[in-house]
């Protein structure tokens, strides 16, 4: 098979999945149970399965950058589309352009995950710190109005990612900068989410 359709064909194959995945949300989401409810609203709830399908399907930095933004956008568009037909109005906007911004980023990060140990360090820092750093947002901003189990979770990922990917690479220098970048990307999630106010469902 020519490499330009079988990278076209798991592109296409990151996007239905995605799909599927965001129609089957809406789903879902009235048999979670209020511990875990604030995955109906949280960045993390798109960022994970677009970053895990990307790893598992991508080849390529290019085909992780356009499968991020598809699956994002896909997971979205399922969710919209699904919300709908049980009655429910849901604007995709905001979230679209979410996927459009900083899918890109999510499918780089997952892709890196796979290369060099500099790659995975960095990739690591951006996925871990948008994990910790909305887990952080969820305990401390709105954790009066929502469960901390959630948030709890979330944090426990980016901090097991971290250390899976330091066991992975075993230089100090290059741990040392995954979780900088950590630390980094989680207060600039926190300061994002701050001057964004509450994310629209």
């Amino acid at each position: 098979m020519h490499p330009a359709v079988a990278s076209s064909l798991r592109t296409v194959a990151i996007t239905l999945a995605a799909l599927v995945l965001g129609a089957l949300t809406p789903l879902g989401q009235g048999a979670l149970p209020p511990e875990l409810s604030s995955l109906a609203n949280s960045a993390s709830g798109w960022m994970i399965p677009t970053a895990l399908l990307v790893w598992l399907l991508a080849r390529g930095y290019l085909e992780a950058a356009i499968g991020g933004a598809l699956g994002f956008i896909a997971l979205t568009v399922g969710y919209t589309v699904a919300s709908a037909w049980r009655g429910v109005d849901f604007d995709p906007l905001f979230w679209v352009i979410v996927g459009v911004v900083v899918g890109p980023f999510i499918g780089l990060a997952a892709h890196a995950l796979h290369r060099s140990p500099l790659s995975a360090a960095l990739g690591t820092g951006l996925l871990s710190g948008v994990l910790v750093g909305e887990a952080v947002y969820g305990l401390t901003v709105v954790g009066d109005t929502t469960s901390p189990v959630y948030w709890w979770i979330t944090a426990a990922l980016g901090v097991a990612l971290l250390v899976a990917t330091a066991a992975r690479i075993r230089r100090p220098r290059l741990i040392v900068l995954a979780t900088a970048l950590t630390t980094s990307m989680a207060a600039v999630f926190l300061v994002a989410y701050q001057l964004l106010g509450s994310v629209p469902r």
